[in-house]
């Protein structure tokens, strides 16, 4: 297996249809994604100075949209650490398995939309990093 790098997280432009009631982005996975889309979950009502995520995942890929808002996205693959912020609801940012994701320093108001390539299974999750690194040094 070959161990992402930080920069394997691609901030991508999606799709956009122009309407002067309003902008479309629509979404297919295997199409404008780099996986099928198995589920969709979003983050709201966030309190300032609190964060999100905190975690990697062993298979799942992630494309996180600031749908409202804006925050940061600080990764780390064990070696390197990277930090996008996402401020458009026309960007999306894939991370790749492997990646230690952090949402933080939310904007009031903000929307952190996620689409997922694989359905809720906690045994995807790595939550303490420790052992991610541990993970990431067995990869």
């Amino acid at each position: 297996m070959t161990c992402p790098s930080v920069h394997d997280c691609e901030l991508m432009t999606l799709p956009r249809i122009y309407d002067p009631g309003g902008n479309i982005t629509p979404l297919h996975g295997g199409g404008e994604l780099p996986f099928e889309i198995k589920r969709i979950f979003y983050l709201y009502d966030i309190p300032g100075g609190e964060s999100r995520g905190a975690h990697a995942h062993k298979a799942c890929h992630q494309l996180i949209v600031a749908a409202a808002g804006a925050f940061e996205v600080f990764l780390d693959d064990g070696r390197e650490q990277r930090v996008v912020t996402l401020n458009r609801p026309y960007y999306g940012l894939h991370v790749p398995p492997g990646i230690w994701a952090a949402q933080r320093e939310f904007s009031s108001s903000s929307i952190c939309l996620v689409l997922a390539s694989d359905l809720y299974d906690e045994d995807d999750y790595i939550r303490d990093y420790d052992a991610f690194i541990q993970y990431t040094r067995r990869s």
